[in-house]
């Protein structure tokens, strides 16, 4: 078994540093080894930026920009009650019930019901928000419209 102060790395598996701008005998003086001039010749400058065309307009500069959207921008899952009509009686609808049979996407974590077809089953549905038309036409059948907070 080996002493520690005898350890030695295997034969070639450490390399000598590359010295450059140390006279051309040692094969990387003057120009270091990047070539003469041009882009890739100067410090700091391997590369071009991000989306740089080569002086030519880039092209998210050629793209005309639209529209606007919100950084506080609200979105809700959305579900007519139409939708609630195939919905057994007396059932306590949420987010989560909804998401469970499929009837909205993941996504949104608040949901927002609208008035488009008719409802005839009385429901207890739980929603963030209602459009007028859809909380009558859930009052009108017998059921209830009732704010997210109220639920237990």
């Amino acid at each position: 078994m080996s002493e520690l102060s005898q350890l030695r790395p295997q034969e070639g598996s450490i390399r000598k540093k590359k010295r450059v701008g140390r006279g051309e005998s040692s094969g990387l003086g003057k120009t270091a080894g990047v070539g003469h001039k041009g882009q890739k010749a100067r410090q700091g400058m391997g590369k071009p930026k991000r989306g740089f065309e080569g002086g030519q307009m880039p092209l998210h500069r050629r793209l005309p920009k639209r529209g606007f959207v919100s950084r506080n921008r609200v979105e809700y899952a959305i579900i007519n009650i139409g939708q609630l009509a195939e919905i057994d009686a007396n059932t306590e609808i949420d987010i989560n019930y909804l998401r469970e049979r499929g009837m909205i996407k993941k996504g949104p974590s608040l949901l927002k019901v609208l008035g488009d077809g008719e409802l005839k089953t009385a429901l207890v549905v739980y929603a963030d928000k209602f459009s007028a038309k859809a909380a009558e036409a859930i009052a009108q059948a017998g059921g209830q419209a009732k704010n997210s907070a109220e639920q237990a």
